[in-house]
């Protein structure tokens, strides 16, 4: 049986811990993993919403996020494992400004700002199909898409997560394969990401959902680098401890296929170089 689970990979830039609503692995348990798979950094990217009523609202606070994270940091660091403190801010353009006022109260390490499905989406189980009935794919994915590059073009983040996450959603009545045939609808985003310098997150839990690819595929992380794009980053968005580093070795060789030799990271300061092989001074990298 092949192990998804990677090893010997400098970082893994997006995990949930227990203080995400929907994951439960406590931190300790994610570091232990990183030491034994030799993943020599991870950045803790729990959830934080901005809608009332969804489901990381008000869910923990930061003070709290950052304690745990912090004191995870000074168990683990001295052993070999570097935990960075991040955020996956859900984006909704309707919230932007409460967004720029956490970002201006609140530091992170890293920040990955996604969009998300929620109960009022047009996308979720109870109304996708009805939605795409009738609708042609430009149409399908505006709603989504055209969120995301919002997002990408505000500024706020560091990376944008899981681009395309809606494929999950979208299945069966869309197949990644029809997406796949109009790269055009990403051309938007990747300009977004270009024109603000935010990084393209290469999300690998697609793999292990039905979408059966990354968040994007291969073949957009590519053409990203056709456009010019020089920011890149990796994670495996575990939420179940089985999941942390699934399928992370295939997200890193579509960027080193694609011709990127690091990924870009932020570690509270200014982003960083981080080579895609690991090497004996894993963390000594170059400022970009």
């Amino acid at each position: 049986m092949i192990d998804r689970q990677a090893r010997n990979l400098p970082l893994d830039a997006h995990l949930h811990t227990d203080l995400s609503p929907d994951s439960d692995v406590p931190i300790d348990a994610y570091a232990e993993q990183a030491l034994e798979r030799g993943i020599d950094e991870v950045a803790i990217t729990d959830h934080v919403d901005f809608e009332p009523g969804t489901p990381a609202y008000a869910a923990t606070t930061f003070e709290q996020r950052e304690r745990v994270v912090r004191e995870a940091a000074e168990r683990w660091g001295p052993r070999g494992v570097a935990i960075r403190f991040g955020v996956e801010l859900t984006y909704d353009r309707r919230f932007e400004a409460d967004l720029r006022e956490h970002l201006r109260r609140h530091a992170y390490d890293f920040v990955i700002g996604s969009v998300h499905v929620y109960r009022s989406s047009p996308y979720a189980s109870d109304r996708v199909a009805a939605f795409v009935a009738g609708r042609s794919l430009p149409e399908v994915v505006a709603p989504y898409f055209d969120e995301v590059e919002a997002a990408a073009r505000s500024g706020l983040f560091d990376a944008v997560g899981h681009l395309d996450f809606v494929k999950r959603y979208l299945h069966p009545h869309v197949m990644p394969a029809q997406l796949a045939a109009a790269p055009e609808l990403y051309e938007p985003i990747l300009r977004a990401l270009l024109d603000t310098g935010t990084a393209l997150e290469v999300n690998t839990s697609g793999l292990r959902q039905v979408a059966g690819e990354t968040y994007p595929s291969a073949a957009i992380v590519a053409r990203y680098r056709e456009l010019g794009g020089e920011r890149v980053v990796v994670g495996s968005d575990a939420h179940r401890l089985n999941a942390f580093a699934w399928g992370l070795a295939d997200g890193y060789d579509h960027v080193r296929a694609a011709g990127f030799d690091a990924l870009t990271f932020r570690r509270g300061g200014a982003p960083e170089s981080v080579p895609l092989v690991r090497t004996p001074n894993a963390l000594g990298v170059r400022s970009l």
